[in-house]
């Protein structure tokens, strides 16, 4: 149980939206006037400092302002967030998209993770027992401030074509549920950064595997979650002929 107020609450909440909106560090100012709190920019900001040591925010290493945590954002998903399901209408133009290969399960695991890319704007990834690694959208990232920085991008793109990068991602996974979320330090190995990954599991006649996103740990959670989670439903579903 967390031992948060409600009105820490509230401005962990809007720290972790302003943030996953702008990529920017959030001061006291920007709550009080964007997200109409009703306390002051100073009340504000010495929440902000308890939320910091209760291990929620951290200080941005650029600016005065607090980003959050893996700790936040997990605590933002789990207990803030509501998720943006997809509409019936949405569900059957990406179904469309990908009927016609589900007969050949290589080319449809290819496409079901090219259409989950452009669904998210993001990077996906999609693995198999067998040690296969289906990735695409590789350029939706560079649009993202995070991987502005050369080292940060090419760390991940060189570990995107490993399975064993994802393997042992995979045997640390510790949480129960149909969706995991991985954060930051909860990364390990060729994946460790300042990356989000949010993935699923799935199961065929044939074989078995993980479907998620990557990207940066400002992931707009609430409408990627119950994507992916349609995504694995997809393939279990579509693969019944394989």
């Amino acid at each position: 149980m967390h031992n948060l107020t409600q009105r820490q609450i509230e401005i962990l909440k809007s720290v972790i939206e302003e943030y996953i909106e702008t990529a920017e560090a959030v001061g006291s100012e920007t709550i009080e006037k964007k997200h109409n709190l009703s306390a002051s920019p100073a009340t504000i900001r010495n929440e902000m400092v308890r939320l910091s040591e209760a291990g929620y925010l951290k200080k941005s290493h650029s600016s005065a302002g607090r980003v959050p945590t893996a700790q936040g954002i997990k605590f933002y998903v789990r207990e803030l967030m509501k998720e943006k399901e997809l509409s019936t209408v949405e569900e059957v133009a990406l179904k469309e998209k990908v009927w016609d290969y589900r007969e050949k399960m290589q080319r449809f695991l290819k496409e079901v993770t090219k259409s989950l890319a452009a669904k998210t704007n993001t990077l996906a990834v999609t693995t198999t027992n067998e040690g296969d690694v289906y990735c695409a959208g590789y350029a939706n990232i560079l649009d993202m401030p995070e991987f502005f920085d050369i080292d940060v991008t090419k760390n991940l793109l060189e570990a995107l074509d490993e399975y064993d990068a994802f393997e042992s991602v995979f045997n640390n996974i510790r949480e129960e549920g149909d969706i995991h979320i991985l954060i930051e330090d909860e990364l390990s190995g060729r994946l460790s950064g300042p990356y989000g990954f949010i993935f699923t599991d799935y199961t065929t006649p044939l074989n078995s595997g993980r479907i998620g996103v990557l990207g940066p740990a400002r992931l707009r959670y609430t409408s990627i979650i119950p994507t992916v989670r349609y995504f694995g439903n997809l393939i279990a579903s579509s693969a019944k002929g394989w």
